[in-house]
């Protein structure tokens, strides 16, 4: 038996990974603000409400949850960018500067302090993983305009090199997995030629990411995959 600790598992992303990844038999502690809709139809998955945009609250909620217990996988599935992001209508100076850290606290801060409140945790499993999920607005010479996602997402990145040198002696792998569009209004059971077809091609099915993180968490704690880059096909952004 494995234990999961998943972040954002409320919706999109965060809810096929917990739907999809740990199997029956795994213990999972799912963090999200609102309650996610499955619970009844996931047992094994202990719910931790809170708010991740409080960083140091939600980081001794977490750990007052799990307690001492062993953390096979650590997934923290989180990215909430600007409120005009993504459209032509988007503008940095106009941005508000409170959601502008807001997005700091939620993105980074956050991410930052739980690993740290569970690093005791993760160094009793025999092969640990901790895998950030990053976007391809956080790669070199991205052609994106969103300054404060971006910076949180390349930030990702300085975070697992440097949680890397840290953890290595403890034979813990720390990899960032950096995703470009995603078809998140298709379930992870639906068939991916029907997603491909639907989305022209333009967005990346789902089982795409559950295989990588499969890939992963395969592997022995003998490597180290660093950085996975997964943008659509069709993305000419990168």
């Amino acid at each position: 038996m494995k234990t999961y600790l998943i972040f954002g598992i409320s919706k999109g992303l965060g809810k096929v990974i917990t739907k999809s990844l740990p199997d029956e038999h795994d213990e999972v502690f799912g963090i999200s603000r609102s309650k996610p809709n499955y619970l009844k139809e996931k047992s094994n998955v202990k719910w931790i409400s809170t708010d991740l945009s409080n960083p140091k609250n939600s980081s001794e909620t977490i750990r007052a949850h799990i307690g001492n217990k062993k953390i096979d996988y650590f997934i923290y599935n989180v990215g909430i960018w600007e409120s005009n992001a993504f459209t032509e209508k988007y503008s940095f100076e106009e941005n508000d500067e409170s959601e502008i850290c807001t997005l700091i606290d939620t993105n980074i801060t956050s991410c930052i302090l739980n690993i740290k409140a569970v690093i005791k945790n993760l160094k009793q499993s025999e092969n640990a993983k901790v895998i950030l999920i990053g976007s391809t607005w956080g790669l070199d010479n991205h052609n994106g305009k969103e300054v404060t996602f971006a910076a949180t997402k390349f930030a990702l990145r300085g975070v697992v090199h440097a949680l890397r040198e840290n953890l290595r002696a403890y034979k813990i792998g720390v990899s960032i997995l950096n995703l470009g569009y995603l078809a998140t209004e298709f379930e992870n059971d639906e068939n991916v030629e029907t997603v491909i077809k639907q989305t022209e091609g333009n967005l990346i099915p789902l089982q795409d990411v559950i295989n990588a993180l499969k890939f992963i968490i395969s592997t022995s704690n003998a490597s180290c995959v660093k950085e996975i880059n997964m943008p659509a096909m069709n993305d000419v952004n990168v």
